[in-house]
């Protein structure tokens, strides 16, 4: 391998269609291979090694297998200096003694992925219609990093309610909230708002699945999405009320690697459960095993979480009193573990009156010996004497209230059940019923929109059920991978607060969309199960770019032109940073011009003030800005300075 790169090297040198500033250029060999150059095509064919390497004969013809010949080139042992030397050709790189990168390096490395995120389509987005993502991985040393995560300023507000769009004039704390762009960023924003205040957080992240657009240019797959997961996991935590609780939805793909980061976040003690969602009965083949479920970690933010049981709707009681309906349950303990030998406290008689006949065929009970009563002990099992499960204390306290004998059985033998009149359940840790059914949000969707919108977006009956078991009326609920919104649709008709942060343009042409319309009483998802009719209203808020938006500009480019146009712009009106040297750069342009287009945004994108991205709210007076009036004011009333 190595003596046919150098082999190849010594060819190639000697053209100088492929030679900058007396070096061979990577770029130039790659450009000349995938626009299949006649004077590559003539030195490589007259070669028999490469002749034999790089081309096939097809019907007595030779053809150039181009894709061979980028992957062989683009190894990186060929021209293994070409990347850095480039750099420092061009005005990009730094030479000292810790780094020869164009950042420089100091004291302990963090991770961060904010850059990522303002293009992260995220398994939540139209996969037909998704484009392909410029972003390479970068380290920020804390020197670097210094207002990052500083609160932002937001812009292009907006009300909606049910008489349509208005101005928004000031805050008042209670607004339900959407909120577009860096869901890292505008998390931190919320810290100044909001902290404390949110009593569950629920969010569909991407799965990583390798389709969902989740993509990254290096070989720590997992460790990528963890990191860009645990950066706004550990700001959400500061979010959550004392009793709030995290629902994380995922799937097989890093379930497990979400379950120990959400242990070190959480803390082990307050981990929840892990529900098994069946969202799709049927199953899809991954391998000769048909999957039809995915995964929901759960964690308080304090072991005083709290959660509630669920009203059942569907329950039916046999029996009434003159307190209400009921049905029974047998006191005595079947699990043959707990007998008189130890536990002797519930092992005591009661006594049953067997002439007596009270509503619903029940016998009159005593817990004291009377005249005509027979004495009834738990039956035995197994030759086992059982106990009840109160102890009689308890009983006492509840024979008139809760305490019933039942009619004699064939067997000679009476029952003693307890009347159980609770209309509520504890969720279960697998749901599996229609409720929970994917199919049920496509559904949903397409018929709100008359088409298909979105890929698959979760059942408001599924958020239902989350939000019912954790939250009351006017609890707040956040979810930062908002997506179609049906996290905010489903708490809008529950009468909770919201907010909701999404990152992509179809937060736009979707989610605010299904909110408005939710508002003006749709009937679809739970609409009817909660006698939705219908009002109500939500905030709509961007964060306001800066530096972000040379990046869109960056990866919108399609040509090389498009790129230097962008580099004109960015000299006069963009935050580099102060280790690059522009005007050395502009003075080696023409050997910036010979790099592939996706290289030139590459580098762009990497000069680039991180710390920028957006407007800070503490700069908003800064007159360069260019912020108006109005805007100001209402940051200023968002956050209450």
């Amino acid at each position: 391998m190595q003596n046919l790169q150098q082999d190849l090297i010594e060819l190639l040198k000697n053209e100088d269609n492929l030679v900058v500033d007396n070096q061979l250029n990577k770029n130039k060999i790659i450009e000349a291979a995938l626009k299949v150059e006649p004077f590559l095509i003539s030195l490589l064919i007259k070669n028999d090694t490469f002749k034999k390497h790089f081309f096939q004969e097809v019907e007595n013809v030779l053809v150039f297998d181009k894709i061979k010949f980028q992957r062989f080139v683009n190894n990186k042992s060929f021209l293994p200096d070409s990347y850095t030397a480039f750099k420092n050709k061009i005005g990009l790189a730094i030479n000292d003694d810790t780094t020869d990168n164009f950042i420089k390096a100091k004291n302990d490395v963090v991770l961060v992925w904010p850059h990522k995120d303002c293009v992260l389509e995220g398994g939540q987005t139209k996969e037909d219609q998704k484009r392909n993502e410029i972003f390479w991985n970068e380290t920020l040393a804390p020197d670097n990093v210094d207002r990052l995560l500083d609160a932002k300023a937001f812009t292009n507000f907006k009300k909606y309610d049910k008489q349509g769009e208005h101005k928004v004039t000031e805050f008042t704390s209670d607004e339900n909230l959407i909120l577009k762009g860096n869901n890292l960023l505008v998390l931190s924003s919320l810290l100044k708002t909001h902290r404390g205040k949110v009593k569950l957080i629920y969010i569909d992240p991407p799965y990583n699945t390798g389709s969902d657009s989740f993509g990254y240019n290096d070989s720590f797959n997992h460790s990528t999405w963890l990191t860009f997961m645990k950066n706004r996991l550990v700001i959400a935590k500061e979010l959550l009320r004392n009793d709030g609780v995290i629902f994380v939805h995922c799937d097989n793909n890093e379930q497990a690697y979400l379950k120990v980061l959400m242990d070190e976040i959480f803390l082990e003690n307050n981990f929840v459960d892990t529900i098994t969602v069946v969202n799709n009965p049927r199953g899809r083949d991954y391998g000769g095993i048909a999957n039809m479920h995915e995964f929901i970690h759960i964690y308080g933010r304090s072991s005083s979480y709290e959660m509630y049981k669920t009203v059942d709707k569907d329950k039916k009681f046999p029996f009434k009193d003159e307190i209400g309906s009921f049905e029974t349950r047998e006191l005595r303990n079947r699990n043959t573990a707990f007998h008189d030998g130890n536990r002797p406290n519930l092992c005591y008689p009661f006594y049953v009156n067997p002439k007596s006949k009270l509503d619903n065929n029940f016998l009159e009970l005593s817990i004291e010996p009377k005249e005509g009563f027979i004495e009834v002990m738990p039956a035995k099992s197994q030759g086992i004497q059982t106990v009840w499960r109160w102890g009689k204390p308890k009983a006492v306290e509840n024979l008139n209230i809760n305490v019933v004998g039942k009619a004699m059985q064939e067997d000679g033998r009476f029952m003693i059940v307890e009347k159980y009149r609770d209309n509520s359940r504890l969720a279960r840790s697998v749901w599996w019923d229609k409720d929970v059914n994917s199919e049920k949000g496509t559904v949903h969707l397409r018929e709100l929109f008359n088409g298909k919108v979105f890929n698959f977006p979760k059942p408001e009956t599924l958020l239902t059920r989350i939000i019912e078991i954790t939250t009351k009326e006017n609890d707040i609920v956040l979810d930062y991978h908002l997506g179609s919104g049906t996290t905010a649709s489903t708490a809008h008709k529950m009468k909770r607060k919201y907010i909701g942060i999404e990152q992509m343009s179809y937060i736009n042409t979707v989610t605010t969309k299904r909110l408005q319309k939710v508002i003006e009483g749709e009937q679809g998802g739970i609409s009817k199960d909660v006698n939705w009719q219908g009002g109500g209203s939500f905030v709509y808020a961007e964060l306001m770019q800066y530096n972000q938006y040379f990046i869109g500009k960056i990866q919108e480019a399609k040509t090389k032109e498009d790129i230097l146009k962008v580099w004109e712009e960015m000299q006069d009106k963009a935050f580099i940073s102060y280790q690059f040297d522009k005007d050395m750069f502009n003075k080696r342009l023409e050997a910036f011009k010979t790099a592939s287009l996706e290289t030139m945004q590459h580098y762009l994108i990497e000069i680039l003030d991180k710390n920028q991205l957006y407007v800070n709210f503490s700069e908003i007076e800064d007159k360069s800005f260019n912020i108006s009036e109005e805007d100001k004011a209402l940051n200023y009333s968002f956050y209450k300075k």
